[in-house]
């Protein structure tokens, strides 16, 4: 059984950076055919704000993160990551890494349109953005 687990959260500065850690367990990350970050704030919908799409070259970002955060996966060391610069108060949720071995239409259709039956999620990790 495939599990998630997320790290790298925490209480920043308007300004400030973080990168969010996934790791795989159960599996190589290889298992995946999407692979992405989705961010959700109590009583909001989840949102996808960064997927891949394994073979495509580009990844999808959601509009308010475009030029901000960066997706990268590292398949040597089982890991997924979110690099997170500028961030602002509004980037306050908890962040949730997400994989699934079902090829997404793309990149864009995971994040957007996400499958959750057949999707594997972490539990996330907490960002905190306040002066």
């Amino acid at each position: 059984q495939v599990q998630l687990v997320e790290s790298g959260g925490g209480s920043v500065r308007p300004g400030e950076s973080l990168t969010l850690s996934c790791t795989v367990r159960g599996s190589s990350l290889d298992y995946a055919a999407g692979l992405g970050w989705f961010r959700q704030v109590p009583g909001e919908e989840r949102e996808g704000i960064a997927c891949l799409k394994t073979g495509e070259s580009s990844p999808y970002y959601k509009d308010s993160v475009k030029g901000r955060f960066r997706i990268s996966r590292d398949n040597a060391k089982n890991m997924m990551y979110l690099h997170l610069t500028s961030l602002e108060p509004e980037d306050t949720a908890v962040y949730i890494c997400a994989g699934t071995r079902f090829p997404p239409t793309s990149a864009q259709g995971l994040c957007v349109i996400p499958r959750w039956q057949g999707i594997d999620l972490g539990r996330g990790t907490q960002v905190t953005v306040s002066s």
